[in-house]
């Protein structure tokens, strides 16, 4: 009878003959279910990454303490952090710490920031001008293949000891990780798309704004997450090989002292610093690419 009513349209049932608020309440119970789940694997993840690093930390300092490893060598756990301790209170050989982490940060900033303009551009009007896609794609590639040193080498001596050089290195480790996913991202688009914005009377410039651009976003969104990554070691690299202040400069006075502990400390502060600027990367792609339907799964988050 209840499925004759339904059928009917009779009002107060669903199509299968249930009560809606009994479909309700069972989509509430699903619901907090998925969120409960949600927070118990968040709360197992969280836990299993601690215990990896009390596990290796701890295992470092037990090891070096019992002289199984040469703290000379491979640095003390307990040593790394009385190292950063002292130079948060009492400076560094160079100045203050603080002065040497703004240094690099803003070396890293600027070469990233021009290195993902340069990069979009240039990948997009490549993917789209076929031409020039085939003119300069040789040239863009043996380029990519100059190892990084060298050109770190050749930025210090024409640019000097300053900021251009840090910023010029960072910039090149960052432009060709934007460009090539720019460039992929464009080439990955719908052509169906493309031809329905022409169609309906779209410019080459509203094609490229706003067809173009927001299908590539998340190519482009992906080398971020990695591109940062290579402007910190852009601007460490060119510290290293000659500069007057920075994070990479007061490696490389540890490492000349046989300072092992100020090296891994200093490691210990970029890695800080990239776990930083992932997480404001992961927030703006959450803001940009908020359009786009949940992941199965977050096994792959990284």
């Amino acid at each position: 009878m209840s499925n004759l009513t339904a059928r009917a349209g009779i009002p107060g049932t669903s199509p299968d003959g249930r009560d809606p608020g009994t479909v309700g309440s069972a989509a509430v119970v699903v619901d907090r279910t998925a969120r409960r789940r949600a927070r118990y694997r968040k709360l197992l993840v969280y836990s299993l990454r601690l215990v990896v690093l009390v596990v290796v930390v701890g295992g470092w300092e037990a090891l070096t303490r019992a002289e199984v490893i040469e703290s000379f060598f491979w640095g003390q756990p307990s040593k790394i952090y009385l190292q950063i301790v002292d130079w948060v209170v009492n400076g560094t050989s160079q100045g203050s710490l603080w002065a040497q982490i703004w240094v690099t940060l803003k070396e890293a900033l600027l070469g990233f920031g021009l290195g993902v303009v340069a990069g979009v551009v240039f990948g997009v009007l490549l993917g789209r001008v076929e031409m020039l896609a085939q003119v300069f794609g040789p040239y863009i590639k043996v380029a990519n293949s100059v190892p990084r040193i060298v050109l770190g080498a050749v930025f210090v001596v024409a640019l000097g000891l300053g900021l251009v050089s840090k910023v010029a290195l960072a910039f090149v480790m960052v432009f060709f990780a934007v460009f090539f996913n720019a460039f992929q991202g464009t080439r990955e688009v719908n052509r169906d798309l493309i031809a329905n914005a022409q169609v309906l009377g779209a410019s080459q410039r509203q094609v490229t704004t706003q067809v173009i651009l927001p299908s590539a976003l998340t190519w482009i969104i992906a080398s971020l997450h990695t591109s940062f990554g290579f402007a910190i070691i852009g601007a460490l690299v060119g510290e290293i090989l000659g500069a007057e202040q920075g994070l990479g400069l007061l490696i490389s006075h540890s490492q000349g002292t046989f300072n092992q502990n100020g090296v891994f400390a200093a490691m210990v502060i970029i890695a800080l610093i990239a776990l930083a600027a992932e997480a404001l990367i992961t927030v703006l792609e959450n803001r940009l690419l908020s359009w786009r339907p949940p992941r199965l799964s977050a096994a792959t988050d990284l």
